[in-house]
């Protein structure tokens, strides 16, 4: 649960809201200094039927969400792609992450 996780009080940023999730990953990455703590969360569509009601039939009409929506399986690819010392969690329907960029900037493949 997210009150005994140790992040409680840090800033996420909610991929959920980005029309263009990658353009917002590229972004992200470019001006995150080396080393930079990356904390986020995504919305994982399929996981509860009732947060997906509220998310298709309240967020997704109203703008808060938007699609494409992340597998929690295509977030953990990714993120261990670009980033190291990745930490994941779920709360509910939502995954959150903390992982750190690179001091090279480089992918780690």
């Amino acid at each position: 649960m997210l009150e005994t996780h140790p992040l409680r009080k840090e800033h996420l940023i909610g991929f959920y809201a980005f029309p263009d999730k990658e353009k917002a990953f590229i972004e992200i990455k470019r001006v995150l200094k080396n080393n930079g703590i990356f904390i986020g969360c995504f919305y994982v569509k399929g996981m509860t039927k009732r947060t997906d009601w509220f998310v298709n039939n309240i967020f997704v009409e109203n703008g808060t969400f938007t699609s494409p929506f992340f597998t929690r399986n295509g977030i953990l690819e990714k993120l261990n792609r670009e980033y190291k010392e990745l930490e994941i969690w779920n709360v509910g329907s939502i995954v959150c992450f903390k992982c750190k960029k690179y001091k090279n900037g480089m992918d780690c493949a």
